[in-house]
């Protein structure tokens, strides 16, 4: 199947041009790359910022593949273990931007300012040949903006879903960074529109997770029956995710417990801190005990093995259509800033799950703040395990939006960003 025709701005005809082409067919290996402020030759530096961990993840892929095409650059800036057993090193762990919901961010504005002061002044001082925010709009489109005014080539790596919401952000993101790149094909139209050079490279999740996967390998994983009925729960990776979802997620885990006995419930914790939040909801909630199961990590091995899925939105759920099983998706945020999103008609499509989005229709229920709630979760995920056919006749879309987003993505992101390094380059010794 072929891919998604890349999209360009008008004006921007250009092919891809493998760096060694444009620096005189020298060996990226051995190429030396001006420094912003004095012109002297070094090695080239590459400053990144990822803000959580599927963030982290995305660094990762993308610092070994520029590490490819440049084997003495140096990469420093912000992520997690993932970019640090990659290649980078890093001043401050990711952990300390996974803050979510406008009220929460405003609760840790003072930290969030604080580090970002700190962050940029040092990536100034170390001058890198570019900068690629990951993500964490909020905090990497200042961070790119400022370096950006200060001579430094800037990019970020995942669009905010300016189709969502917002489209005029679309020009805020253009004057922070020379180049976006997009995880999803409907994205760089829009900055087309606005004369912005974005490029769509496709999804790292949909090159990794095979498009065909083995539930009996799955459940034997997590020693779980291979007849049995599975339902596996994701009430989030946050910590404020889970304190609002996780009781009515295991409420509504165990009004189907009721409905089919002997099902088995899954729950992945992404970090021990999760896990001690979960094993304290867990502990309060009805369901038996014998038939419930905590894992550390396995999230992807608890969406193989299950029947049905019930998950907070978010890319959780992108990771679910991959793997091709039937969901339902629930999510609540604060209220006050649920209020404000409401009351200033800041969204404008009416699905939120990210497998509705590509497909352009509803592939899943969606249960969002007053419909998250243990009673509706409970019908939506009966409805699955009831009508199992449902599940079966997904299989052909799942698999075609995996095609579509399986692009080589941290190929063509490190593509994107080698082009753009050697088109400054070239302008800088023109």
């Amino acid at each position: 199947m072929t891919g998604p025709v890349e999209q360009r701005p008008s004006g921007t005809t250009a092919e891809i041009i493998p760096l060694t082409a444009a620096l005189g067919a020298r060996d990226t290996a051995t190429a030396a790359f001006p420094t912003v402020a004095t012109g002297a030759t070094r090695p080239l530096r590459i400053a990144l910022v990822a803000g959580e961990a599927s963030g982290d993840l995305l660094g990762a892929g993308l610092v070994r593949e520029l590490q490819q095409r440049f084997p003495n650059a140096e990469f420093a800036g912000i992520g997690g273990d993932a970019m640090r057993n990659a290649g980078c090193q890093t001043w401050f762990d990711s952990s300390e931007l996974a803050v979510m919901g406008l009220t929460e961010i405003l609760r840790h504005l003072p930290r969030l300012l604080k580090l970002r002061g700190e962050f940029r002044t040092r990536a100034l001082e170390w001058q890198p040949d570019v900068f690629i925010g990951i993500d964490a709009p909020d905090f990497n489109l200042g961070v790119e903006r400022w370096l950006k005014e200060r001579g430094i080539t800037t990019v970020h790596y995942v669009s905010p879903s300016v189709w969502a919401w917002r489209e005029k952000r679309a020009e805020k993101i253009g004057a922070s960074a020379d180049l976006v790149l997009c995880l999803f094909p409907m994205e760089p139209p829009i900055y087309a529109r606005h004369g912005i050079d974005a490029r769509f490279v496709g999804h790292p999740m949909a090159d990794d997770i095979p498009l065909h996967n083995d539930r009996e390998a799955a459940r034997a994983a997590l020693g779980l029956p291979a007849n049995a009925k599975v339902l596996a729960v994701l009430p989030g990776s946050r910590l404020g995710e889970i304190g609002k979802l996780g009781e009515a997620f295991f409420e509504a885990a165990w009004q189907v417990s009721e409905r089919i006995p002997g099902l088995h419930v899954v729950v992945p914790a992404a970090n021990p801190a999760c896990r001690r939040l979960i094993q304290e909801q867990l502990s309060r909630s009805a369901l038996p005990v014998a038939h419930s199961h905590l894992l550390d990590g396995e999230a992807r091995t608890a969406m193989i093995a299950a029947d049905v899925v019930v998950l907070a939105s978010g890319t959780a759920t992108l990771e679910t259509m991959l793997v091709k099983r039937p969901m339902v998706v629930g999510y609540r945020v604060a209220e006050l800033t649920y209020r404000i999103v409401k009351a200033l008609g800041l969204i404008k499509v009416d699905r939120f799950a990210l497998p509705n989005i590509l497909a352009g229709k509803d592939l899943a229920p969606e249960l969002i703040q007053h419909d998250c709630v243990p009673d509706k979760l409970a019908a939506a995920i009966l409805q699955w395990f009831d009508h199992p056919q449902r599940g079966l006749d997904l299989q052909d879309t799942y698999e075609r939006l995996h095609l579509q987003l399986r692009q080589d993505a941290s190929a063509r992101a490190a593509d994107a960003v080698a082009e753009l390094l050697a088109r400054k380059h070239a302008g800088a010794t023109g």
